[in-house]
């Protein structure tokens, strides 16, 4: 006898066999809706993917108990089959759901288009490249914390065994005052950013913010440990500095005139020829010398400053030079020829030859001799120095140009409009620069012998061999 309900088909699939169960909603009568609406597909979809589902077999079996006896054994036996296979009122649901499962996919439902779908598959990769990288920046952070803590410790112990003698100690909302919160920057470089500002009796100063401290705080220290203590007319002044945290501070006098490299290198050719006359080069070059022998002979230590070079020269109202950035100076014994580093330091171009391999020589004060020489170079040629190895004709070897267009006589630009005193002040600092970038260190004088070669005469003056014949050959 048919059932007089509305029919749904539910496939039960075992051992090849097709049984068809024929399934009704139970009227008001049994606790049941009358019909199985949509809502009941999209709930069933969303509950199941293909397995028997808890609730509505215990619906199945509940109805079933009421009905005979044949159905109360059709529901044993389909508790002892292991999947169910239902056949859906809406079109191709069964089939969408079936090749979503052949693809390891979910299947959807869409009440609004009453169609089913396959959900598209987890992003497995990127999930997996994002959890890399938490732990990765959580472990970053966690070791950076670490080493700021022991940097920090470091340098409170060095400022604490430094003594009374220091320049004045700063804290850093002192610091955002004296700068007006940063506002007027005047710089920037590797190490961090420089910006104006001014003490409380309105003296001009300039604060380098270390913001890219390196070497575990060996930078700041070694600026306050150099010229903190110093006072010359040729070396920049420290006068404060702020170490709070991670924060780190150094505040020096003011420099009008800001670096010499301006000046060297200006595409301003009228500013550059205001300075760059060979009366002003002379004064300039003499100045540098007297600070850098200070450096090496006039304090209680001597201090190598390993990175000489024309952005490191400050120049005052007057055009007076001095000497900074003592971020890279060692201090060592005033009798110890010798000094021992683990790699080269300083800059590219400015660098000694020994620096990079102990076969030209040891380490020693002879590695500023060279640096200077190369500044005096390049303020005498307008030109950046290049290594002599770079096979181009847009580079220049500015010791071998200088030497070839100076020493050797040939037809010279620097000659032009020239008094014959002018040429002489050119030819004494070509020549004495020449002495001073020798590839042997023990070939080059000490700056206290290039103080005297500079106020000494031009006819005391030996021409000096190509420096770079030793390199080439």
């Amino acid at each position: 006898m048919e059932p007089p309900w509305p029919q749904n088909r539910m496939r039960q699939i075992s051992s090849g066999t097709v049984r068809r169960l024929d399934a009704a909603v139970m009227d008001q009568t049994s606790g049941f809706p009358s019909d199985l609406n949509p809502a009941l597909h999209l709930a069933v979809l969303q509950e199941c993917s293909y397995n028997v589902l808890d609730k509505i077999l215990s619906y199945c079996i509940l109805f079933l108990a009421h009905r005979s006896v044949e159905f109360n054994e059709s529901a044993k036996r389909i508790t002892t089959f292991s999947e169910l296979t239902f056949t859906w009122s809406a079109p191709n649901i069964t089939d969408v759901c079936i090749d979503c499962e052949r693809q390891q996919r979910l299947c959807g439902f869409s009440s609004q288009r009453r169609t089913a779908f396959c959900k598209p598959q987890a992003a497995v990769v990127p999930t997996i490249l994002v959890l890399t990288l938490v732990v990765a920046s959580a472990l970053y952070l966690s070791l950076k914390t670490k080493n700021d803590d022991e940097i920090q410790l470091k340098v409170e112990m060095f400022l604490k065994t430094y003594g009374t003698s220091k320049p004045t100690r700063y804290t850093f909302s002192e610091v955002k005052r004296i700068t007006g919160r940063f506002k007027h920057k005047l710089g920037k470089g590797g190490f961090g950013s420089v910006y104006k500002g001014e003490l409380s009796k309105g003296v001009p100063v300039a604060v380098k913010m270390l913001e890219n401290s390196k070497g575990e705080g060996e930078d700041f220290i070694n600026e306050v440990a150099t010229i903190g203590r110093i006072h010359h007319v040729n070396v920049v002044r420290l006068l404060g500095f702020c170490s709070e945290g991670t924060r780190r501070a150094l505040i020096y006098e003011f420099m009008p005139n800001n670096s010499l490299e301006k000046y060297i290198f200006s595409r301003d050719y009228s500013s550059s020829q205001e300075v760059l006359v060979p009366d002003k080069m002379l004064k300039i070059a003499l100045g540098i010398a007297h600070g850098i022998e200070y450096l090496h002979q006039g304090c209680s230590q001597r201090i190598l400053h390993f990175d000489i070079k024309p952005h490191n020269i400050l120049l005052d109202h007057s055009f007076n030079p001095k000497i900074s950035d003592f971020g890279l100076a060692k201090l060592c014994a005033r009798d110890q020829s010798i000094v021992t580093l683990t790699a080269a330091r300083g800059t590219m171009g400015y660098i000694a030859p020994e620096l990079y391999s102990r076969n030209f020589g040891v380490v020693s004060y002879k590695s500023d001799v060279y640096s200077f020489g190369m500044l005096v170079l390049e303020m005498l040629s307008g030109k950046r120095n290049s290594d002599p190895r770079i096979n181009s004709q847009n580079e220049v070897f500015v010791p071998e140009w200088i030497y070839e267009t100076i020493i050797c006589a040939q037809e010279s630009e620097f000659g032009k409009d020239m008094t014959q005193e002018e040429e002489k002040k050119l030819r004494k600092l070509a020549i004495v620069a020449l002495w001073c970038v020798q590839w042997n260190p023990a070939n080059r004088p000490s700056m206290r012998k290039v103080v005297n070669m500079l106020t000494g005469s031009l006819q005391n003056l030996k021409n000096p061999p190509r420096p770079f014949v030793s390199f080439l050959g």
